[in-house]
């Protein structure tokens, strides 16, 4: 199987969400997007005018769990506050695909700014390592609205490869999430710091 951590990523993602953000400057076809928040393609008829011209023009050949990434990764961007809502997103298709922010990034910043608190956090992450897809979907919008809203930034295309990847690959994406969260600074102590002077090592 190909790495799909290390793999670069296919640049429509970039693309798309640079897309999703165009029709948001539109305050109906925001609200479109958004009602399809944490559910499955199949009950998201107001999404598909939307966003199956794009897939038939761009990456039609997945369904299923890919198409599902999608939908999904286009309702958070559309249900974002509105204090995180940006004319133009931050460009960051030149940096290395493996220098990206993915969630475990974020959640990582979160606690370090004082959005999240660490147990939170870092419960939230393994939760999602053991749940499929679908689950996924489902926590994300609660999680994904406080980090939005918390001012924490988010990099809609590295989570849309990982979304369309989880079913596959799922305990490599999220062993890699929560490897970027615990490389984040988030200013709480080190564990260690707190063992019997014999216990350290």
């Amino acid at each position: 199987m190909t790495d799909s951590a290390a793999a670069p990523a296919p640049p429509m993602y970039d693309t798309f969400v640079s897309y999703v953000h165009s029709l948001c400057q539109d305050n109906r076809q925001r609200a479109e997007l958004r009602r399809g928040l944490g559910l499955p393609v199949e009950r998201c008829n107001y999404m598909h005018r939307h966003l199956v011209p794009w897939l038939r023009d761009n990456d039609d050949h997945g369904y299923g769990d890919v198409r599902r990434a999608y939908y999904g990764v286009a309702s958070l961007i559309a249900a974002r506050p509105r204090n995180a809502r940006r004319d133009t997103p931050e460009d960051t298709s030149a940096t290395a695909w493996h220098q990206r922010p993915n969630l475990g990034a974020s959640l990582g910043l979160a606690v370090a700014k004082g959005v999240f608190k660490p147990n939170t956090a870092e419960s939230a992450l393994h939760l999602m390592s053991r749940q499929s897809s679908d689950a996924v979907h489902r926590s994300l919008p609660a999680l994904l609205a406080q980090l939005t809203g918390g001012g924490i930034t988010v990099d809609w295309a590295v989570l849309l490869k990982d979304l369309s990847w989880w079913n596959r690959d799922r305990d490599r994406i999220a062993t890699r999430w929560l490897d970027s969260y615990f490389r984040t600074d988030t200013g709480e102590a080190d564990p260690t710091t707190d063992l019997p002077e014999e216990n350290k090592q």
